[in-house]
């Protein structure tokens, strides 16, 4: 069915797509309305050809009333016989979703509504939506907005998103593996620090994707570079150190935390003899974040271990110090328990962390890979609570994004797991960053194991390809049921497409992101499974191993803060002495090795400390 546009009344020079469009387009009739939704009576060309995507799935189609044209979302189309005339027109039946309505202002200049205030009647006549009037509909009327794409019905309409709205009040990403959930990620950033150079961008990479695709915008930090002194943890994240992920024992915890507000006033007040009871340390808590040495730590358990009468209270003390000595001695935690992070740095700690300020390089990128698993957690806790603490006590001058990259590892859904501080630090900002000018940007592949209170914070989504079916349900339970037929494309959706909805978008879009430059794109340091294969005489076995441990036997870190001279850490000599190993570790002095790859990796024994400590 054919009809002429001029005798529908409507001005032709406004319709045409482009110079080559004909005068005369496919239409179809009303048959069928139910409130929400709209079912068309059409034919079908048998030359699929000569009318491509005339009645497609996804495409919006334009219900002419008048002064109102009716816009709809084709979520189906079928034939109402099963036949299929390769002579002639094919009658078929399209079921549309309404979305809104599109009417003419002065100048003749469409403006889209969203909701139905005159409904299609029977017989009304519904045809392919105009260009202007897809545009309207997408139009974010006044606020500001930055393209990251175009329309998938029209590449010649671009994807605008309000950058304001979609920043202050948070983004998600969320997409199957290999949908290009990095690279739109990347695009995302890389408009909004262009629209907003005073943004600051922290970004948990856990795969260190992100640095290359920002060289000449951002700074990448990872285990050899990071400084994050052991006692700006809160006492929660530090016993996720010391116990490396497994349950802690509720009588060295509660010891731990009325030893650390003692080591804290002993280095405040050096000149004063040592404290000795809690109450001592008035006004310091193990949360406090007040430098302390670990060395003072380690007197204090010694000396009361020393004052015990009863036996059975010594293995606590023993076994507390023992995990506070493997993590010093652990070369992977240099980071945190290196002699420097002794001294209160805390300034040169947030201000390169957070960028300030940000020398033209506004982004950093926090590269996780490297960091032992069972901390990166406490890391992750550290970092959210800082980015909150330093925008609330900015008032509000500094804009701070803090983007989460596989955000359901450290907030999931199931409150069992994952670890307590990092899902409160990131859930803070999820729920009051936004009145001090902290955002916070969600990125997972898995939506279904993310944390749904902190899903449901983020008021722009752009959902990318989901194939998983509880992952499609948690996406639908988000958006807006007149939006909902969308949703049904996301399951076959192409490289880069993705459905955006919220409130930084005018009304549910079916976009395509930018295709970014090839420098401009984020990658891995790692190979993958598509690079070619190493023949074995290329592989160095010694160099993969050395990888695999992460270890440099000649280098090894006293407690922070002893009195044990300073010493180059690549350097041979050293100034503490182990015993043989099998030697007991009572009441012997250590002999020197010649060897520092014969020397066993082991603990501090109790006659070196004693000597440490005299």
């Amino acid at each position: 069915m054919f009809v002429e546009r001029e005798k529908l009344g409507e001005v032709t020079n406004q319709e045409r797509r482009d110079a080559t469009q004909p005068d005369s387009r496919i239409i179809g009739r009303v048959v069928g309305c139910d409130g929400s939704r709209a079912t068309l009576a059409a034919f079908a060309a048998a030359d699929a050809a000569a009318n491509p995507g005339a009645w497609s799935v996804g495409r919006m189609i334009s219900i002419n009333l008048g002064s109102i044209r009716t816009v709809g979302l084709v979520y189906r189309v079928e034939t109402p016989v099963e036949q299929w005339d390769d002579e002639g027109m094919v009658p078929i039946k399209v079921h549309v979703e309404l979305v809104g309505e599109v009417r003419d202002q002065e100048g003749n200049k469409p403006l889209f509504d969203r909701g139905i205030t005159v409904y299609p009647h029977v017989g009304a006549v519904a045809h392919r939506i105009r260009q202007r009037d897809l545009a309207a509909i997408y139009d974010l009327g006044g606020r500001e907005t930055i393209t990251i794409g175009h329309l998938s019905q029209d590449a010649a309409i671009a994807a605008n998103i309000a950058i304001d709205t979609t920043l202050s009040r948070h983004f998600a990403v969320v997409g199957t593996t290999g949908v290009g959930k990095s690279t739109a990620v990347s695009l995302l950033i890389r408009k909004a620090v262009q629209a907003r150079p005073e943004l600051r961008v922290l970004i948990l990479d856990p795969h260190n994707e992100f640095s290359a695709a920002f060289p000449n915008d951002s700074i990448r930090i990872d285990i050899k570079t990071l400084d994050l002194p052991f006692w700006l943890f809160q006492l929660e994240e530090l016993v996720e150190v010391l116990y490396r992920g497994r349950e802690p024992v509720g009588e060295e915890v509660d010891l731990l935390r009325e030893l650390v507000p003692l080591a804290k006033h002993a280095y405040r007040s050096p000149q004063q003899t040592l404290v000795r009871r809690y109450g001592d340390a008035a006004g310091l808590t193990a949360d406090t974040p007040v430098p302390y040495r670990i060395a003072d730590v380690i007197r204090i358990i010694d000396e009361r271990m020393g004052q015990l009468e009863a036996k059975n209270d010594r293995p606590i003390y023993r076994a507390l110090r023992a995990r506070i000595e493997a993590a010093v001695a652990d070369p992977r935690y240099r980071f945190m328990f290196a002699p420097r992070m002794v001294d209160d740095n805390i300034h040169e700690t947030v201000g390169r962390i957070f960028r300030i300020p940000h020398q033209g390089r506004p982004i950093t990128c926090l590269d996780l890979s490297g960091l032992p698993s069972e901390v990166v957690n406490s890391v992750c806790a550290i970092l959210g609570r800082l980015a909150f603490d330093v925008a609330v006590n900015s008032r509000g001058r500094l804009k701070l994004l803090v983007l989460c990259e596989e955000a359901h590892r450290y907030m999931p859904a199931d409150p069992k797991l994952g670890f307590a501080p990092t899902r409160y630090a990131l859930s803070r900002i999820a729920k009051e960053g936004r009145k001090y000018g902290c955002y916070l940007g969600v990125v997972t592949q898995r939506p279904g194991e993310l944390d749904p209170t902190v899903l449901s914070q983020c008021s722009t989504v752009f959902a990318m390809r989901l194939a998983n079916e509880t992952d499609q349900d948690i996406v639908r339970s988000a958006i807006a049921d007149s939006s909902a037929s969308t949703l049904s494309f996301l399951s076959s959706m192409g490289q880069r497409e993705a459905i955006a909805f919220g409130e930084g978008v005018a009304t549910t879009m079916r976009m395509k992101f930018e295709e970014l430059k090839p420098e401009e794109l984020p990658m891995t340091d790692h190979g993958s499974a598509d690079d070619p294969a190493l023949d074995n005489d290329e592989l160095q076995l010694h160099q993969l191993v050395q990888s695999m441990r992460s270890i440099d036997r000649s280098e090894s870190i006293p407690f922070p803060g002893s009195p044990v001279r300073s010493m180059d850490l690549g350097a041979p000599e050293r100034a503490d002495n182990y015993p043989p190993f099998g030697a007991p570790r009572f009441g012997s002095r250590a002999t020197e090795r010649t060897s520092l790859e014969d020397r066993p990796s082991r603990r501090w024994d109790d006659d070196t400390l004693r000597r440490l400590y005299e």
